[in-house]
């Protein structure tokens, strides 16, 4: 019985061996899964911790954590200095953030919808956006306004517009809207390290959505730069072109189209201005077909914009066919559940909008 113990033992302990030299044992960790919220938090918490002229204000972002828990625990951490509740005055509060920048802090203000920006417009294009210049720049305004953007679940026509747009048109402002949690932690660190006064779209409804993040992107030291789009899904046949909650859509689409023989390169922007044109025109000049895909209203959008500057580039003559875009409808968000949905791009719109610019 002992002499076949120590049989046993030692051939299990020649297996161990055998598996060590193997190697097996240094096969690379699993991609951490992590929400949106938590890579927003990650961004905020790391950029306080580096930067000590960084501070966050907004309505009810410090005691109770955030509406949307964004900023869960930074209160307890960095204390009433640094993360401040605020009274529902988006015009009062932001003209505070704006003279704080000015003074030579770096502000991030947090809406709790953009919706409610527009109580803070005047603060934000008159005040935030044109001082650098109107200064001959002397005086810079790094200031970051974040908080969520575009049509949520059943919030109706007052809390559900896209201001994608709307900010984009001003000069003097940078406009940044994530996907992933890649985009949401690199490009928020790289907008508070920003100069200039950067809007900072996310979405509600992707905040409790894991994604991947690499290894890379767990670095404190890891950003994403503002102004440079990322192919998504290299593909031949079509390129679509979209931001924020909307790449999701086109990569399902992209998924679908796939079974059916059709080849699809898909953009997630990540910054609507800077706009990357230059990415835009590449892939279309090697796929000669686009579709732009946003949440938006469609007169004055995003993709309006993209269609203008194809038309006006060298990647025009490239094109096969006519650029389609797939928009929110030209209406005020209905309440009613079914009518919200038909109110908005989804997956089935983005394929048949494909199929009818390949004439399939």
């Amino acid at each position: 019985m002992a002499t076949s113990l120590r049989c046993f033992l030692r051939s299990g302990k020649q297996a161990v061996l055998v598996v060590a030299r193997r190697g097996i044992h240094r096969s690379p960790p699993a991609a951490l899964q992590v929400t949106v919220r938590d890579a927003l938090n990650q961004a905020m918490d790391e950029e306080l911790e580096r930067d000590e002229r960084v501070f966050l204000l907004g309505e009810e972002v410090a005691q109770y954590d955030g509406a949307y828990k964004v900023s869960r625990g930074l209160w307890k951490k960095y204390g009433d200095k640094r993360i401040i509740d605020t009274p529902i005055s988006e015009m009062g509060f932001a003209g505070i953030a704006i003279g704080a920048a000015m003074a030579g802090l770096r502000p991030i203000c947090e809406f709790m919808t953009f919706n409610f920006s527009m109580q803070a417009i005047d603060q934000v294009i008159n005040s935030a956006a044109k001082t650098y210049y109107m200064s001959a720049g002397l005086q810079p305004v790094p200031i970051v306004f974040r908080g969520p953007n575009g049509a949520s679940a059943g919030v109706a026509a007052q809390h559900s517009q896209c201001f994608a747009a709307w900010y984009a048109h001003c000069p003097g402002l940078k406009v940044v809207s994530p996907w992933n949690s890649e985009d949401a932690k690199g490009l928020l660190k790289s907008a508070i390290r920003d100069d200039n006064p950067v809007v900072f779209l996310e979405n509600e409804l992707l905040y409790g959505v894991p994604f991947e993040m690499s290894e890379e992107s767990q670095s404190k030291d890891f950003t994403v730069p503002i102004g440079k789009a990322k192919i998504e899904r290299p593909g031949t046949h079509i390129t679509l072109v979209s931001h924020s909650r909307y790449v999701g859509h086109c990569l399902d689409a992209a998924a679908v189209l796939a079974k059916e023989g059709i080849d699809c390169e898909v953009i997630n922007l990540r910054t609507i201005r800077p706009l990357d044109v230059e990415c835009i025109e590449s892939s279309v000049m090697k796929t000669n077909h686009l579709v732009t895909v946003e949440g938006g209203w469609p007169q004055f959008g995003v993709g309006a914009e993209i269609c203008a500057r194809i038309m006006e580039g060298s990647a025009f003559n490239y094109l096969d066919s006519p650029v389609t875009r797939v928009t929110g409808v030209d209406i005020p968000m209905p309440y009613a559940k079914i009518l919200e949905e038909h109110s908005l791009p989804q997956v089935k719109d983005i394929i048949f909008s494909v199929k009818k610019t390949l004439n399939v």
